[in-house]
């Protein structure tokens, strides 16, 4: 489908930077972004020649002058801040030395001039106390899910933003503006999120629908099983401890302050197009203090596990025994039903027993059910 009409800058900058990574296969990333090769490789020499700069269709003015006055530094900075105004002046400083001020001030230095020029608000001002960061290794082994509540949207309706981040590199892999938060919703989402980045090794969610299961007697949902058919493990934090899912968490709340309550949202297409350019600056432009005041997309690399079109065939182990899941949710062995959930209606597990004497149900190399045969006497 080529470069999207939105933010054609932001995508192309996105494509440079992950395609820019050692080790990055090129060839995948053009087939990802729906661009040819050669497309994909002019603008990459573009980018390496002029930047930036030189992926726009028509030529921008340079950012910086090697003369430019201590005025012109200040002006810059209010500008800056003007474009992102929840910024601080580390994130401000940063972004400053990214895109070529190398006579950037201080970070206090850069606060002293917001509180001189109004754009510090005293309330606002406390420091934020320390705390301590817990990171996987690399990307894709961990991607946080979560819905940001909802939005009222001025031709009715609500847009509930789904919100997907790389729990190592911080990179937001998806933000998408739903109109409410079905599965088939959040699976259709998903799958173009798997198409474009490829497929992570597990995810983490909240026990909110609709990923979590109600309480009862299963812990998977319809989502679940299908995530465990790509071979992505689903696991939930703890109810009522937010801090679990912390990295998400922390991205609502920016999503929140730098867009949410700045923005009117009209209707689901105005909104994702707002969500659409906010994303490509919080992945490409705004520094974060969790990664060294780096941007995400630096830490980022697309997944090697492309996403299939076609559900993989369950495999099973040559002892199991192969049952399949009635509608509501059992399967019969020893001469009575065993539940292991409705979200696995019409699906097949293997069965199998343990030297001491549990039922095991597997699906696929999945463990989802353990069962004591002498509880049920």
């Amino acid at each position: 489908m080529g470069w999207q009409e939105a933010s054609v800058v932001e995508q192309r900058f996105e494509f440079v930077t992950l395609a820019s990574a050692q080790g990055a296969n090129i060839a995948d990333l053009c087939r990802r972004f729906g661009v040819s090769r050669q497309t994909g490789y002019k603008w990459l020499v573009r980018f390496r020649l002029q930047q930036k700069d030189g992926l726009s269709d028509r030529p921008r003015r340079p950012h910086t002058s090697p003369e430019k006055s201590p005025a012109e530094v200040e002006q810059a900075v209010l500008a800056l801040r003007d474009a992102h105004p929840a910024w601080g002046g580390r994130k401000l400083r940063a972004r400053l030395l990214m895109t070529g001020h190398h006579d950037a001030p201080a970070a206090s230095t850069i606060t002293a001039i917001l509180r001189r020029h109004g754009r510090l608000d005293p309330a606002a001002s406390p420091a934020h106390a320390p705390f301590t960061r817990f990171e996987r290794a690399a990307p894709n082994q961990l991607w946080q899910m979560d819905f940001k509540g909802h939005v009222l949207m001025h031709r009715g309706g609500r847009c509930h933003p789904l919100t997907i981040i790389d729990d190592h590199s911080r990179f937001s892999v998806g933000l998408l503006a739903c109109g409410d938060e079905r599965i088939e919703t959040v699976r259709g989402h998903l799958i173009d999120v798997f198409r474009r980045y490829g497929v992570p090794e597990a995810m983490l969610a909240d026990n909110g629908a609709p990923w979590g299961a109600p309480q009862g007697r299963s812990a998977y949902t319809r989502l679940g099983v299908w995530l465990l058919r790509l071979g992505v493990t689903l696991s939930h934090g703890r109810p009522w401890h937010p801090q679990t899912q912390g990295k998400n968490e922390r991205f609502n709340k920016t999503l929140k302050a730098e867009l949410l309550s700045r923005a009117d949202l009209v209707d689901l297409r105005q909104a994702q197009s707002s969500f659409d350019r906010w994303r490509d600056v919080y992945n490409l432009e705004r520094p974060c203090e969790a990664i060294g005041l780096a941007v995400p997309a630096s830490r980022y690399r697309p997944s090697k596990r492309a996403y299939p079109e076609r559900l993989p065939e369950l495999e099973f182990s040559p002892g199991d025994t192969v049952k399949r899941v009635k509608h509501d949710g059992t399967f019969h062995l020893l001469g009575r039903p065993w539940h292991i959930g409705e979200a696995f209606a019409h699906e097949h597990v293997g069965v199998r027993r343990t030297a001491q004497g549990h039922i095991e149900a597997r699906y696929g190399p999945h463990l989802v059910g353990v069962f004591n045969p002498q509880h049920c006497q």
